[in-house]
């Protein structure tokens, strides 16, 4: 099967579902992971075929999804499999998905996983990337703001801290630099304001 084919697949396996996810980790976040993620191989050397396949498919199986179990590798060779991808291509893919996620730490060893990690990382920054925190704090039952306690995972607001004040650091390639220092900022004037709001 033609690589335009199984992209067209892919985009409407992805669509069917996770159109109504709804702790931000929806069919529109991987549009615009898949989306940063072509802008970048525009600039940076790369498969530019499988640097869209994973950033299509780079939510699937995710433990958040899963009640905590990672589904992942077993999820994309299944669907993968059921639209006649080569093996070579599946196993790259799933080794490309298994180095995107923020919360594994794990160490892109390829270019095309730099690429769909920073894709990733920079939908979880900036304007968009506040709207998500919250999105996800709301599912989980989380609290917007708790200034009596300050510990991991105790509040939306906290989670700035935890982990979106970091991602700026750990964007991998240069064209994903630039774009990450703008959205970064846009955190940093949301949060002043925010203590502005809410401090007495």
């Amino acid at each position: 099967m033609n690589e335009i084919k199984i992209l067209s697949l892919t985009k409407d396996y992805i669509r069917k579902t996770f159109l109504d996810e709804g702790t931000g980790h929806d069919y529109f976040h991987i549009e615009r992971v898949v989306v940063n993620a072509k802008k970048i191989v525009e600039k940076e050397k790369a498969n530019a075929f499988l640097v869209e396949l994973a950033a299509w498919v780079h939510d699937v199986g995710d433990y958040k999804l899963h009640g905590g179990i990672d589904k992942s590798e077993e999820l994309i060779r299944e669907f993968l499999t059921s639209i006649e991808v080569d093996e070579k291509t599946i196993n790259k893919v799933i080794e490309i998905v298994s180095q995107v996620s923020f919360s594994k730490g794990n160490i892109p060893t390829s270019i095309e996983a730099e690429i769909v990690q920073d894709a990733d990382r920079l939908d979880a920054i900036g304007a968009v990337g506040i709207a998500r925190c919250f999105a996800y704090g709301g599912s989980t039952g989380s609290v917007l703001y708790n200034p009596e306690n300050k510990t991991k995972n105790s509040s939306s607001i906290q989670h700035f801290y935890d982990k979106l004040f970091t991602l700026k650091d750990l964007i991998n390639t240069k064209t994903a630099k630039v774009i990450a220092e703008e959205r970064h900022q846009y955190m940093e004037n949301f949060i002043q304001e925010f203590y502005r709001e809410v401090e007495p």
